[in-house]
Parts: C-alpha cells; sequence; structure tokens
C-alpha cells in the first residue's frame, strides 16, 4: 500500500538511445505519446547524432550516458586502446570475457579510464544536460568502472549513476522463465548493489530505491508491468526496458520483436493507469535530485 504521508515517483527509461533510427523512433514516440520520461545515449550508436538532435527538440526528456564498454564501439581508435577493443574499435561481446579483463589487466583497467573519459567528453559535446550514467548490459556497475565514474563524476557532473536492484521473488512470482539466469543475475547484481551503495553514498552520488528491468530484460511487456507496478514499496523507482521498431536492414537491439512488445507496453493507458493508482508521479532525474527527499546529505535506500 501506498504511504500517504510520502510521495513516491517513478522514472520510466528507455535505454540504448542513438543504437539506431529504430530505437530513436520508438523512444521518441514512448515519450511523446507514452510514459517515458528518460533515456540513456549510447554515443558510438549508428545513430547517435539522429538521437542528440532529437533529445535538444524535446528539452524535457532527460538524457543519461549509456556507457558502452562491451558489445559496441568505442569512442577511442584501436591504437590507443589495442587491449579493449580489436581492429575495428569493437568491444568484446562477453560480458563475462571483458569484466575479467577489467579486474585483472593492468593495460586495460588504464585504456578503460581513457574510454570512459572519452565517452563523457563526446557526451558532453553534444551539449545535452547529463541527467545520468547507466551502462549496456550493466558493465557500468563493475567495481572498476564505477570507480573511475565516482573520480571523474566531479570533473563531469555525475550526480547520479544506476544501481540495479529488484526484488527475485516479485519477478518470479510474475514470469518464472528463465529461472536460472534470474537467480545468477539477483545474486551477482546484489552483490555489486552493496559494494555501489557504499561506494556512491560516500561521494553523495544518487542512485534510486529500486531499479527494475535487469531480471526481465527483453521482456518488459504490458502484462509483466501491470503485474509488477501495484507490488512495488520503495518510493523512489526506476523502470527500464529497450523500445524499438523494426526497421528493414537495421540491427536489432535485443530478441527478434522483443523491442516492439516493449514499445507497445510504454504506450499502453493500462500501464500508465495503473501507474496513477499506485501513487506514482511520472519525473526523471534532472527534476527528482532538486527534490529535498533526493538531496538530503544522509539519503540512504
Amino acid at each position: 500500500m501506498t504511504n500517504n504521508k510520502s510521495r513516491r515517483f517513478a522514472i520510466i527509461n528507455g535505454d540504448d538511445f542513438g543504437f539506431s533510427a529504430g530505437v530513436n523512433q520508438a523512444i521518441i514516440q514512448a515519450y511523446e505519446q507514452g510514459v517515458l520520461t528518460s533515456t540513456s545515449l549510447m554515443v558510438t550508436g549508428d545513430a547517435a547524432e539522429e538521437a542528440i538532435a532529437w533529445a535538444r527538440n524535446h528539452t524535457n526528456l532527460a538524457v543519461g550516458l549509456h556507457l558502452v564498454l562491451v558489445c559496441g564501439r568505442s569512442v577511442l581508435p584501436p591504437s590507443q586502446i589495442p587491449h579493449l577493443v580489436d581492429s575495428k574499435a569493437n568491444f568484446s561481446d562477453s560480458p563475462l570475457v571483458a569484466g575479467l579483463r577489467y579486474q585483472f589487466h593492468p593495460a586495460a583497467r588504464e585504456e578503460l579510464r581513457q574510454e570512459i573519459r572519452a565517452q563523457l567528453e563526446k557526451f558532453r559535446a553534444s551539449g545535452l544536460p547529463l541527467s545520468h550514467v547507466d551502462g549496456h548490459l550493466h558493465l557500468h556497475a563493475h567495481p572498476v568502472v564505477l570507480r573511475i565514474l565516482v573520480e571523474l563524476a566531479q570533473e563531469f557532473d555525475i550526480r547520479v549513476i544506476r544501481l540495479p536492484s529488484e526484488e527475485l521473488g516479485m519477478t518470479l512470482k510474475l514470469d518464472r522463465r528463465n529461472l536460472l539466469t534470474k537467480l545468477v543475475w539477483s545474486r551477482v547484481f546484489g552483490g555489486l548493489r552493496r559494494y555501489g551503495e557504499g561506494l556512491l553514498a560516500s561521494q553523495s552520488i544518487k542512485f534510486a530505491d529500486r531499479v527494475y528491468g535487469l531480471l526481465q530484460t527483453g521482456s518488459m511487456t504490458e502484462e509483466y508491468l501491470l503485474g509488477l507496478i501495484p507490488q512495488i514499496q520503495a518510493d523512489l523507482v526506476e523502470i527500464y526496458s529497450h523500445p524499438a521498431v523494426i526497421n528493414h536492414g537495421e540491427p536489432l537491439n535485443g530478441p527478434s520483436g522483443s523491442g516492439v512488445a516493449e514499445l507497445s507496453a510504454l504506450l499502453s493507458n493500462k500501464v500508465r493507469d495503473v501507474m496513477i493508482q499506485s501513487g506514482f508521479e511520472l519525473t526523471n532525474y534532472n527534476k527528482v535530485r532538486l527534490l529535498k527527499e533526493f538531496e538530503q546529505p544522509d539519503y540512504r535506500p
């Protein structure tokens, strides 16, 4: 039940802005016609410049950096970061391989710092206010990456970083598919969340109480959201998904058709209604970080 004494806020984020024209189209449609309030930009995406142009014409759409350190391209040329990318500037397609390299390879860690700075600089060059930082496949939650982001936070005005956090039992009650994956991810990212909370709080970098989307990645459908939202107990949450429309010849940003289903969920009047019924105000990090509830120095979820 909603606590009537406290306001409740929901940030609805679309990841992979700039990945393709189809993703851009879906995110703008979900913002204009649906519940989406925020997005995360891949500065090296094939349609990044188009995404930036869209964002400049939609100034109330909050835009953060979707840091790409796996399954994507770098900003820096391969000659500068040979331990991170191949000859075509592509990162590894394996989060496990990339994570181990970042953890244990000293040369890779130094190159990682350079590439993270370069992506932040490219975002800053867009002229868009930086709403928040998150990462492709959540590599930004890796302790090495997170520490670099914290070190660069003051220089690049990083005030909010996504820390995935959702209740395993709640997800399994709604959908038990991919059970083993959900069990593993819940344990791994639960540990990363606990580490990240302490690190970010010590530097007054903010994070939402709960972030939903990881355990149900690719299946944030209308049905799932209608079951999820009434169960949420936290008062400041982020819900993210990967909306897309399929344009012929473009790469997909997830399993075929999943982006279309997730766009449909964000356009659903039923989803909007259940948000209202559950007491949530739709907002974004640019707005909510100005609130007293979010800016208190001792704020902890």
